[in-house]
């Protein structure tokens, strides 16, 4: 049997661990690993066990980028290939809670992946970069346009149009990552923030991402009507009013996912 690309771990209730496997080529995004990735998010989707997710990579990158040897063998095609394309669509329409845990090198279409998640956090030794521009490129794959609304147009620009690294410090700055950890305190610090996640309703949690999602994708008041939309879908839910309930009753929310 062929090794996984995708490792899966359950370190605590409610949380599914995904571990990028193909250390030996820095987690390279490669057709099949975004496959596998996209299938196992399709299982935890409708898995009401499951209430946030961790993504991170084994070895010393969270992913170096594309698979450069697809483009090298199949050119434009490799790009445009519409699996490769809905496999990025569906890992970013994943309703549930994912945080991104950068330990090591996050470059390319790496770094695009981690800006697919919700909260990224990094090792005080992670490492990132856009470095297209080096090798007569630029991101492709939703950089030039996510970047820009967490670091803001001039350093998302000088990242895109020098490709030069950029260490965990001065992505905590910039907002590119919510919290910089030592290295091995990366993942217990992940579980513990991905287990106050999934302590809440699975039922709520995609509510709240998808509205501050709506927050950088639309204007502002689109945004709050959105918002708006979401907290009067949500009153139909049974976890938004037992939560109600257990705040009149003085008393702990028993939420059951629906």
């Amino acid at each position: 049997m062929p090794e996984k690309l995708v490792l899966q771990e359950r370190p605590s209730n409610g949380i599914l661990l995904l571990r990028l496997n193909r250390p030996d080529k820095l987690n390279a995004l490669s057709k099949e690993l975004l496959k596998e990735l996209v299938d196992i998010l399709h299982s935890a989707e409708t898995d009401q066990g499951i209430g946030c997710v961790i993504l991170t990579g084994n070895g010393r990158a969270f992913s170096a980028g594309a698979d450069i040897s697809d483009m090298l063998e199949r050119g434009v095609d490799s790009y445009i290939d519409p699996d490769r394309l809905d496999r990025w669509r569906k890992i970013e329409s994943f309703s549930k809670p994912i945080i991104a845990a950068v330990n090591g090198f996050a470059l390319g279409g790496g770094l695009e992946l981690a800006l697919l998640c919700d909260i990224i956090l990094a090792s005080d030794g992670a490492k990132f970069a856009a470095p297209e521009i080096k090798i007569g490129s630029f991101p492709g794959d939703g950089g030039t346009q996510r970047l820009p609304r967490l670091v803001g147009r001039s350093f998302a620009m000088q990242m895109v149009l020098t490709g030069e690294m950029v260490d965990a410090a001065v992505a905590e700055r910039k907002g590119l990552v919510s919290e910089v950890v030592k290295a091995e305190d990366l993942l217990s610090r992940c579980i513990e923030l991905a287990s106050s996640i999934a302590s809440k309703s699975v039922a709520i949690t995609p509510y709240a991402k998808r509205a501050v999602q709506a927050a950088y994708e639309l204007p502002l008041a689109e945004g709050i009507l959105e918002e708006r939309r979401l907290t009067v879908e949500a009153f139909t839910t049974e976890d938004r009013m037992e939560g109600l309930r257990a705040f009149a009753e003085k008393r702990t929310p028993v939420f059951k996912g629906r």
